[in-house]
């Protein structure tokens, strides 16, 4: 197995050649213990599921970290197996990278987020407070909130009044929203970061209306002791045109702006057949939109959340990103986001709806030589051997997800750390295994099944289709086999000291720019107005 030193990470970071630096720790741990800048966060829990949309050249430069306990070492070995040929570890992990000199960041998102307070430093959209906003919706003040956030996000927590529109559809649905232009337009998102792009895109495309971002979104209006909504759905809806006229106009100008190219079909299988080089093929309309029709081989990467974190869709640097939709509106908005982010070759794809005959929710290609345990059992065949004692459930959703709801009797666990959990959970002749993507449920069965004498199986269809059979879930942080720290928790999911920690996470994003602005591998850029 390969190993690689801190001076010569440094020096493939400065080469110029396509490389990808892959932290295989569980996200939570990666987002409290320190990671580099240039990364990007693959759990070896997931590897198999997720690595080939991330790194899908085999030929590619690979460097894996961890914080020095040998999971990189594991890592490795999988994507060797896989077909990977240039696979490296970094020895000694992110202590040894924090030794050599180089620096190390907390929280997820780390190049997204800087890149919000660098637009908010350098281009200043105007902000409202959270209480000036709540004087202006009792003054009766003509004004419109829209959430930049995914409709997901929007639903666990929104302010009172406000319309879901993630912000690369801003200029896409907004024009034909709004009818007058007097009414003034907040952005907000959880945080910052949405807030801050949602505002800007729309004064980039020259959006006639007054435009403000609320400073710190949701957490600012919670601090400000003002109440939130939860479960609301209401959504700004696609132009029934398509987006033609303003919407149009306006792509152009921002292209125009940031120097944004377009492609044909023919130029990207070009690009796509090049085996020195990675292409990326993002689809960044909404979900209902991709699922209804998209390009083959294109992946689901919705704009706002392209920008938001592009460290989980854009793995390898330097590289080509070919951005699709059906308008041109959407891509040409969050290829200029991607260029003042440092990225070079970006690509607007014209015409993208020539062939979207692919339909569907995306399904990760699994890495060649993962172990998938076959034998499946049903909620209905689960349910009487639960309640008779005779199978133990295994729940490999996240821990959030695990405490807002989980089989009765399941037991949480991480799948790279089954070794150490699988002894804590009582011996049953059957040990069944559960996750909402079954894929991962048989990934980890595989494994236990080296790991224990009972029968494994794996739950058809996970937790919904438990919940889809009409038996009852349970709640809270029960049976767990470890510490909750497979992902980084958002402020307002956290059990404890809640507003402590949303001002916590706001002074991060704040101070995030200075941080990162000495960092040999910063590298946003400035265009002229």
């Amino acid at each position: 197995m390969n190993t690689i030193d801190a001076r010569e990470l440094r020096r493939r970071y400065d080469d110029g050649a396509e490389l990808a630096v892959i932290d295989v720790r569980e996200e939570g741990v990666y987002s409290y213990t320190g990671h580099l800048l240039r990364v990007s966060n693959i759990p070896l829990s997931v590897l198999e599921l997720r690595v080939r949309a991330l790194l899908p050249r085999l030929d590619t430069r690979i460097v894996l970290c961890d914080g020095g306990e040998g999971l990189a070492q594991r890592a490795a070995a999988v994507l060797q197996a896989g077909g990977y040929r240039d696979v490296s570890v970094l020895e000694g992990g992110t202590p040894a990278w924090k030794a050599a000199g180089g620096r190390l960041y907390t929280g997820v998102y780390v190049p997204s987020k800087a890149f919000g307070e660098y637009i908010q430093h350098e281009d200043a959209p105007p902000e409202v407070t959270a209480t000036d906003l709540d004087a202006w919706m009792k003054s009766g003040k003509d004004l419109m909130v829209v959430d930049s956030r995914p409709l997901a996000e929007f639903r666990r927590n929104s302010i009172p009044g406000a319309y879901d529109c993630p912000s690369a559809e801003l200029p896409y649905r907004m024009p034909a929203f709004v009818k007058s232009p007097q009414t003034t337009v907040v952005v907000n998102c959880g945080g910052r970061t949405r807030s801050i792009i949602g505002a800007q895109v729309l004064i980039n495309a020259g959006f006639p209306n007054p435009v403000y971002a609320l400073r710190d979104g949701t957490q600012g209006w919670k601090l400000a002791g003002l109440q939130l909504n939860h479960g609301r759905t209401e959504a700004v809806p696609p132009p029934a045109d398509g987006g033609q006229g303003w919407p149009q106009q306006a792509a152009a100008r921002v292209a125009r702006r940031f120097g944004v190219r377009r492609i044909d079909l023919a130029r990207l299988r070009a690009l796509q057949a090049d085996p020195s080089r990675t292409t990326y093929l993002l689809d960044v309309r909404n979900p209902e939109a991709y699922e209804a029709g998209h390009l083959p081989g294109a992946l689901h990467a919705p704009g706002g959340q392209l920008v938001q974190a592009t460290d989980t869709y854009i793995a390898v640097r330097p590289s080509v990103v070919v951005l699709a939709d059906s308008d041109g509106v959407r891509a040409t908005m969050t290829a200029a986001w991607l260029a003042q982010m440092g990225h070079d070759e970006v690509y607007v794809l014209a015409a993208a709806a020539a062939d979207c005959s692919e339909r569907g929710a995306p399904v990760p290609e699994i890495l060649e030589a993962a172990a998938l345990h076959a034998p499946s059992i049903t909620a209905a065949e689960l349910k009487p051997l639960l309640d008779a004692g005779g199978a133990q459930i295994a729940n490999l959703d996240s821990s959030l997800q695990h405490r807002e709801g989980h089989i009765p009797g399941a037991w949480h666990v991480v799948r790279s750390r089954l070794k150490d959990q699988l002894p804590k959970i009582p011996a049953t002749p059957l040990l069944v295994f559960s996750a909402a993507e079954e894929a991962l449920a048989r990934l980890a069965a595989a494994d236990a099944a080296r790991m224990t004498a009972a029968a494994v199986g794996v739950l058809a269809g996970g937790t919904p289709a438990w919940v889809a059979a009409g038996y009852p879930l349970d709640t809270g942080d029960t049976r767990m086999t470890g510490a909750a720290d497979d992902l980084s928790y958002r402020a307002l999911d956290r059990k404890d000291k809640v507003e402590e920690a949303m001002r916590e996470y706001l002074k991060w994003e704040v101070e995030l720019l200075d941080a990162v602005r000495d960092d040999r591998d910063f590298g946003f850029r400035r265009f002229p107005k």
